[in-house]
C-alpha cells in the first residue's frame, strides 16, 4: 500500500507539470487555432526568472573584515549582499532563502510581456496558415530561445533549492498509520498545480471575460458579429497561457534544475497529452495530464522496467496510439477540432 501510494504521488507531482504545460498549450490553440512549438520554451523561461531573482538577490559587494584573519595572518574579504545591507543580515537572508517563492512576482509580469511580444510580433501573423507552418515558425522561435537562454546562462543545469523550510520530508503515512516520507518542496508543487488550474478554470467559468472567450472558442465569427473585439481577447488568453506556463517552469526549478534544455523536454510529452486529452479541450488536458503521469511513474517501477525493460520511456507514446485508435478526437476532444 505505501509503494502504490507513493508511486500515485509521484505521478501526481510529474502529471502537474504535464497539466499546467498542456492547459497554456490547450489554451493557445482552442482560442487562436495557433499549434505553439514554443510553449515548451515559456516553461523554460519561467524556470530561468528563478535562476535569474536567486542570483540577483545574491549579488554582494566585498568587505574587508579585521576580526578574521586568514592562514597568513591577513583579514579575511568577506562577501555581503545587497539585499542584506539594506534590509539586515536576518530579513535579508530570509528573502534570499525564499528567492524561488519571490520569483513568481517577477515571472508574471514577464511571462505576460513575452507572450504579448510573441504574439503581436510572430504569430499572428500565422493565424490563417497552414498547422504545419504555425509548427515549424514556432519550433524555429523555440530554438532561438533556447540559444539564448544557453548563451547566457551556459549549458549546465544550474541548481535552484526551495526554502530551507520546504527541503525536508513530510511523513504523509502518519494520520492513517504506516510510514510514508515525500518531500515538501514536491507536496508545495502539486498544490500550487491544483490552485493555478481552479485559477484558470474559474476565470473562464466565472467571469464575464472568460464566458466572452468560450464562446468565440466555440464560434469566433458570431462573437465578432455582435461587436466584440474577440482578437483583443484572445491575446490576453495567450499572455494568460504564457504566464501559466512561466509559474510551471518557476516552481518546478528546485525539482529539475533548470538547463537550456528543458522547455523542449516537456514539449513533445505535453503535445501528446494534449493530443490525448483532446486537441481544443481543457478538461481532457489537465485529466491527461495527470493519468500519464500515474501511468508513467508506475512503468518507472524497478518491476516494471526489469519486466518490460525502457518501457518508462515509452509508456505515455503506447498509451496515446491505444488512445487514437479506439478514440481518434481523444479522451475529450471536441468535433471538427483538427478534422477536414
Amino acid at each position: 500500500m505505501d509503494a502504490l501510494i507513493l508511486q500515485i504521488l509521484n505521478g501526481l507531482d510529474k502529471g502537474s507539470a504535464y497539466a499546467l504545460i498542456a492547459l497554456g498549450l490547450t489554451l493557445i490553440f482552442g482560442t487562436l487555432g495557433v499549434v505553439n512549438f514554443a510553449h515548451g520554451a515559456l516553461f523554460m523561461i519561467g524556470a530561468f526568472c528563478a535562476v535569474s531573482l536567486s542570483k540577483l538577490l545574491q549579488f554582494s559587494y566585498v568587505t574587508i573584515d579585521e576580526t578574521q584573519k586568514d592562514f597568513l595572518g591577513n583579514p579575511l574579504k568577506v562577501e555581503t549582499p545587497y539585499i542584506e545591507s539594506w534590509f539586515g543580515p536576518e530579513l535579508g537572508a530570509s528573502i534570499i532563502d525564499w528567492s524561488v517563492p519571490l520569483s513568481i512576482l517577477l515571472a508574471i509580469p514577464v511571462m505576460i510581456l513575452v507572450g504579448l511580444i510573441m504574439e503581436r510580433g510572430l504569430i499572428k501573423h500565422f493565424y490563417k496558415r497552414e498547422h504545419a507552418d504555425q509548427i515549424l515558425v514556432t519550433f524555429g522561435l523555440a530554438i532561438v530561445l533556447q540559444e539564448i537562454v544557453k548563451y547566457y546562462f551556459g549549458a549546465n543545469p544550474i541548481q535552484t533549492p526551495p526554502p530551507d523550510a520546504l527541503m525536508g520530508v513530510s511523513n504523509l503515512g502518519a494520520w492513517f498509520g504506516f510510514d510514508l516520507p515525500y518531500p515538501n518542496w514536491r507536496i508545495v508543487y502539486f498544490c500550487f498545480s491544483a490552485l493555478v488550474i481552479t485559477g484558470v478554470f474559474a476565470f473562464l467559468q466565472f467571469t464575464t471575460f472568460g464566458m466572452v472567450v468560450r464562446a468565440g472558442m466555440a464560434d469566433r465569427e458570431t462573437v465578432g458579429l455582435l461587436g466584440i473585439d474577440i482578437d483583443k481577447r484572445f491575446t490576453v488568453m495567450f499572455a494568460i497561457a504564457a504566464c501559466v506556463a512561466g509559474l510551471a517552469g518557476v516552481m518546478y526549478a528546485p525539482i529539475n534544475p533548470p538547463n537550456y534544455h528543458m522547455g523542449m523536454d516537456f514539449l513533445v510529452l505535453s503535445f501528446v497529452v494534449v493530443v490525448v486529452g483532446g486537441m481544443g479541450s481543457l478538461p481532457g488536458a489537465v485529466l491527461a495530464g495527470f493519468l500519464l503521469g500515474i501511468l508513467e511513474s508506475f512503468a518507472s517501477t524497478t518491476w516494471a522496467t526489469t519486466t518490460l525493460p525502457g518501457i518508462n520511456q515509452i509508456i505515455i507514446y503506447l498509451v496515446a496510439i491505444i488512445v487514437l485508435l479506439t478514440r481518434p478526437r481523444g479522451l475529450m476532444g471536441r468535433k471538427g477540432v483538427m478534422e477536414e
